[in-house]
Formats: C-alpha cells, sequence, structure tokens
C-alpha cells in the first residue's frame, strides 16, 4: 500500500536522528575522554579502547546485516537496534569500572555496525527512485551534525554535569528515536538485487581495493588523532572548559564546509578532490604535531578546520568512489567500504594510544599527519597512470585522424 509524500519525508527525518544517536554514541568517549578517565583511574590511552572494541565490533556486526535483514522486519529490526543502543549507553552510565564500561559499550557496537549496513538502503527504498540521492544525503547527514552538535553537546552536559549524566541523556534520545520510528515507519520489504552479491567477487577486484587501502589509511590516521582531540585542545594555553566545546564545535561546523565543496566539487573531480583534501589533513595534523599544545589559539582555530574540512571531503568522497566504481557489486562492496573503515578506526585509536604513551599529545598528531603519505603516494601515482592513459588514447586518436 502506497504511504504519503509526507511520511516517506518523516521517515527520512526520523533515520537522520538516528543516525545522529548512532555517531554521537559512537564518539562519546572522545568528549568525554578526561573525564572518564578521571573518574575510572585509567589512562585517556585506556579509554580510548572502548572506541577501539566499539569500530572492531561494528565491522563484524555490519557483515552479518544481510542475514538479520532476512530474518528480522526491517521497521522492527531499527527499533531493535535502537533498544539496544539505548540500554548500551544507560549501562555505560553506571559503569564504575573500566571493563563495566568496555561491556556496556561492546553492546552497543553490535548494534552500530547492523545499522549503518541498513539505514541508507532503507531511506533509498522508501522515496521514488529520482530522489534516492537526497534522501541518502539527509539519512547521511546525521554523521555531520553528530560530529558538529552531538559531540560537543556531550562534552558542554559533561562539563556542566557529569559523564554520566551525559551518557543518559544520549541514551533517552535513543529511546525517543527508536519510538519515532515505530511512530512513522510502515512495514516494508527491501528488494535485494540479484547479481553481483559475493564479497570474493569485491575482494578480487584492483579498483575497489585501491579505495579500501586509502579509506583504511585515512580512517587510522585521522582516529589517531581525533580520538585524543580533546585533552590536546586542554592543554593549549589560556583555553577554558567551555573553550574547549567550542573548539569541538568548530571543527565539527567544519564538516558542513567539506560537505558544500563536495556538492560542488566530487562529480568533476573526484580523485583530485581527495588527494588535495588528504594534502591538506596531512599539513594541518603535522604542523599541530610540530608546534604541539604551545601553539596559539587562533592558528589552532584555522587548523582545526582545515582538518575537520578535510576529513568530511574524504569520508564523501571515498564512499562516493566506492559507490561510482561497484556497479552490480554495490552491496557487499558498500558493506566492506563499512567493515574496512570501522577496521581503521580501531587500529587508529590503539596506534594513537601506543604514540601517546610514548611520545605524548604532540607525537600523536605529528603520527597521524606522517601516516597519510602512502595515501598521497598512491593517489598521486594512480592519477598520473590515468592521465598518461587519456594522453596515449588521445595520441592515438590522433594517428587515426591523420
Amino acid at each position: 500500500m502506497p504511504i504519503s509524500n509526507l511520511r516517506v519525508w518523516c521517515v527520512v527525518s526520523v533515520l537522520c536522528a538516528a543516525s545522529f544517536a548512532m555517531v554521537t554514541s559512537e564518539f562519546t568517549p572522545i568528549g568525554l575522554l578526561s573525564q572518564i578517565s578521571s573518574d575510572l583511574g585509567k589512562t585517556p590511552s585506556t579509554i580510548s579502547l572502548t572506541v577501539t572494541l566499539y569500530a572492531w565490533l561494528g565491522a563484524a556486526s555490519g557483515l552479518m546485516s544481510n542475514w538479520l535483514n532476512n530474518w528480522i522486519p526491517r521497521r522492527t529490526l531499527l527499533i531493535t537496534l535502537m533498544l539496544i543502543l539505548a540500554i548500551s549507553n544507560g549501562l555505560a552510565a553506571f559503569a564504575h569500572s573500566f571493563l563495566a564500561l568496555l561491556g556496556a559499550r561492546a553492546l552497543g557496537a553490535l548494534a552500530h555496525g547492523v545499522f549503518w549496513a541498513i539505514v541508507a538502503a532503507t531511506a533509498a527504498q522508501i522515496v521514488p527512485t529520482r530522489r534516492v540521492g537526497l534522501a541518502t544525503s539527509i539519512v547521511l547527514g546525521g554523521i555531520t551534525i553528530a560530529t558538529v552538535m552531538g559531540v560537543p553537546l556531550i562534552n558542554l552536559v559533561g562539563q556542566h554535569y557529569s559523564w554520566r549524566t551525559a551518557l543518559e541523556c544520549l541514551s533517552l534520545i535513543c529511546v525517543a528515536s527508536a519510538g519515532a520510528i515505530a511512530l512513522v515507519m510502515p512495514s516494508m520489504k527491501i528488494r535485494t538485487p540479484d547479481k553481483g552479491l559475493g564479497f570474493t567477487v569485491v575482494l578480487k577486484r584492483k579498483d575497489l581495493l585501491i579505495t579500501y587501502i586509502i579509506t583504511g589509511l585515512t580512517a587510522a590516521a585521522h582516529f589517531c588523532a581525533y580520538t585524543f582531540i580533546e585533552p590536546f585542545i586542554e592543554k593549549i594555553p589560556g583555553i577554558t572548559s567551555y573553550l574547549v566545546s567550542f573548539l569541538l564545535f568548530t571543527f565539527g561546523a567544519a564538516g558542513f564546509l567539506g560537505n558544500l565543496l563536495s556538492a560542488f566539487f566530487i562529480d568533476r573531480f573526484l580523485k583530485k578532490f581527495i588527494l588535495i583534501a588528504l594534502t591538506s589533513m596531512t599539513l594541518a595534523l603535522t604542523v599541530l604535531g610540530i608546534l604541539g599544545t604551545q601553539i596559539s589559539l587562533l592558528l589552532a582555530v584555522t587548523l582545526l578546520v582545515v582538518w575537520g574540512t578535510a576529513i568530511s571531503c574524504l569520508f564523501s568522497g571515498l564512499q562516493t568512489w566506492v559507490l561510482r566504481i561497484s556497479g552490480d557489486d554495490v552491496l557487499p562492496a558498500t558493506a566492506i567500504h563499512t567493515a574496512v573503515l570501522n577496521s581503521a578506526i580501531g587500529i587508529g585509536v590503539i596506534f594513537g594510544g601506543k604514540i601517546l604513551d610514548i611520545m605524548g599529545l604532540q607525537g600523536t598528531m605529528l603520527s597521524a599527519g606522517i601516516s597519510i603519505f602512502p595515501a598521497i603516494i598512491i593517489l598521486t601515482i594512480l592519477i598520473i597512470k590515468i592521465r598518461s592513459c587519456n594522453s596515449s588514447g588521445q595520441s592515438n586518436n590522433e594517428n587515426r585522424l591523420h
């Protein structure tokens, strides 16, 4: 039975809100790292392992989404996932040991991977074909909103009340999202393409493997540094608790600029656009690493804006790259891309924690900047090869004409 246009876009909006809750939950320890580590008596690098575990379990659970989708109706599955996330945040709020916090986060991670494997397909299924791009953009916009508002607001609530209160509030948001899904989303059956469903086929494709390598290097480098951005900002001279929230907000707000730039340039200059973003991110992290926490507040804001803009461009660009070349293998290609992304997040957090223990916050930023260089080299070589092939093709055509 067809549903009204108003209800369709209500569903899309609710899925955006659910995406916001999901991403904010994933990165909550980053915004509250100093508070949690102080309360539980653990170092920031140890607390950061809760982000690592979350990412790796999310990578694994996402690969189970096809099986769950065939077993559980989509509406019921999404409601269940949001309720599991609510329970996870609630348990984390009452955790009085690191192991209890780790266990609570693990529960939410199981919901996280499945959610991201199905949410975009749900939005694409429910809207008219000509509006698929818009619907997907709105749903995935929850990621940007979470970065811009979620993490800074969580930090602000934690600063004003406590990190436990912040998690309790987040748990209520997840419950509200589940209720909204139950209220507006109809029962629906998701169409499954007949061709290109094998993971083996995707892993044999060199063009997709290149995108996965660059994605892995980018995500690992970003989260090597981003996980410890809050304690880094706290040590900048003249900083206050509210300025910490402001700078986190500034970093997230730069993501909107990245989205805008992507909209203008990504379709025409995809690979060059990604290369410029990689280079910008490398420069920003390297300068932060060289100058360290003695950096001036103005320069710190500038570099955070460059970094925040670049990573937003990269996540949009790399996802578009995968979608553009995957063809009939779009479902397994995007599932593996998500798994690579989440696995790299975990690796980056662990790497950053080890560098933090050895070289401090300054070394963490510098190491993150340097680790992006292989991605820059790979993409530069690829662009040169493509340009060379195009030039050869043009020369051959000219020779035929003459």
